[in-house]
């Protein structure tokens, strides 16, 4: 099976709000890449076949950040996150 492209809409107003995005995502297993942009609100991440959605979802989510929308291998997800 070949990488997941994975596309998040996330409401950031400052070089802070990237910044915190850019730490967990650079810390988090199974990233091969991943590109936040503070001008077009999103945060683009190419990941192992191991690495799921979900994961990648609440991994930005715990920077406090809200997550508008989301996409998976463009497909349109759900940002719901089961408790």
């Amino acid at each position: 099976m070949s990488e997941h492209t994975y596309k998040f809409n996330v409401s950031m107003s400052c070089g802070g709000c990237s910044g915190a995005i850019n730490r967990v995502l650079g810390k988090l297993e199974g990233v091969k890449s991943y590109e936040v942009s503070l001008e077009k609100q999103e945060a683009l991440v190419v990941a192992e076949p191991s690495l799921d959605y979900e994961t990648v979802l609440r991994t930005i989510a715990k920077t406090g950040k809200k997550v508008n929308s989301g996409e998976a291998d463009g497909e349109t997800k759900s940002i719901e996150l089961a408790a």
